[in-house]
């Protein structure tokens, strides 16, 4: 392959103190680099874009480093080895790992897992079977504990991490109530099989999901935090679980709300809340993604990715992303798929 003399990146320009814009980034043109001894050179093929990625614009302490004015943003892409100086990676490989908003990458061996293409299209490894599949897998059956005959409850239940939970939940035998944002959000979920979906936007939350979940919940998987959280929280049922998977709702907030308010209703019925990264289970993908793959291949799992092309128009989807504008898992068309 004839690599370009040059290649296009997304660095984060400035900090928004609330919601993010396409100013806060700015599109940069650099020379290509060469791999060095050991290192592999990766053409981006799909950028993932995530709400956690919102987090690491701030310059406060977290799981993860903050991108530093100037810096590539951060962000996992699925791509092609393209030239390669270590003996454990030939180009043409498919690979995944956290390359960053950049249409080719420097890697080392250990940021890159290789990919079973046979598994499903190569998209999938950003999405169902990547980071939101895997989260949403270990948060169900691992955090949360998940049994058949439950009550579960997912928000942004349309969403890259949502939509897997509802599902498989659904396979392990649970009652699932979804909570979206809108009429055609909520009809996608009822269209995976969900038994009900509440929209957040409704006149009365508190009443949509009693009578969604009349028994009560017993796992919550929370993805938003706020006042979604705070009215399935009220519904809670004694030794119900919940999964802290993100708080979405709050990442954008200049100033964020006070909470959480509700805890006390732990004590007596015995809740337990746990959050949880799902990086902290990289060891057992090799267990999940087969089951995952299998789930697909046999339509108990479908999934949905809305997909917009050119790095280019990264900033903006990914704005649009936390707006809730996307329906399903966001991804950028950095390049083609091989042929």
């Amino acid at each position: 392959m004839t690599l370009p003399a040059s290649y296009r990146r997304v660095v984060l320009a400035a900090r928004p103190p609330a919601e993010v814009s396409g100013n806060d980034f700015r599109l940069e043109t650099v020379p290509m680099p060469q791999p060095k001894h050991r290192e592999i050179l990766v053409r981006a093929i799909y950028l993932s874009l995530d709400p956690y990625m919102r987090g690491r614009m701030k310059d406060v302490p977290s799981y993860a480093p903050p991108v530093a004015i100037g810096g590539v943003m951060a962000g996992g892409i699925v791509g092609e080895v393209v030239a390669s100086e270590h003996p454990d990676f030939k180009p043409g490989e498919i690979v995944e790992g956290s390359l960053g908003w950049q249409e080719y990458a420097i890697a080392q061996a250990g940021e890159l897992r290789k990919i079973d293409t046979s598994l499903g299209p190569i998209s999938w490894s950003n999405s169902i079977l990547g980071m939101p599949g895997m989260t949403a897998y270990f948060g169900l059956f691992d955090v949360a504990g998940v049994k058949a005959g439950e009550t579960v409850v997912v928000s942004a239940a349309s969403g890259a991490v949502g939509q897997a939970v509802g599902q498989l939940a659904k396979i392990a035998g649970c009652r699932v109530v979804g909570i979206a944002g809108g009429e055609k959000k909520c009809d996608f979920v009822k269209s995976l099989g969900f038994d009900a979906c509440v929209d957040y936007k409704g006149a009365d939350l508190d009443a949509a999901l009693k009578a969604a979940a009349p028994g009560g919940v017993d796992v919550y998987f929370d993805n938003v935090g706020g006042a979604v959280a705070d009215a399935v929280f009220k519904q809670m049922n004694f030794f119900g679980r919940i999964a802290l998977c993100g708080s979405v709702s709050q990442t954008s907030l200049a100033q964020p709300e006070m909470g959480p308010r509700l805890l006390g209703l732990f004590v007596g019925r015995r809740v337990t809340m746990r959050g949880f990264i799902v990086f902290d289970y990289v060891s057992r993908y090799h267990i999940a993604l087969p089951r995952m793959a299998a789930w697909l291949k046999s339509g108990q799992i479908k999934y949905r990715e809305d997909i917009v092309d050119g790095i280019e128009n990264a900033a903006n989807a990914f704005a649009g992303m936390l707006r809730g504008d996307n329906f399903g898992k966001m991804q950028v068309r950095i390049g083609p798929e091989p042929k």
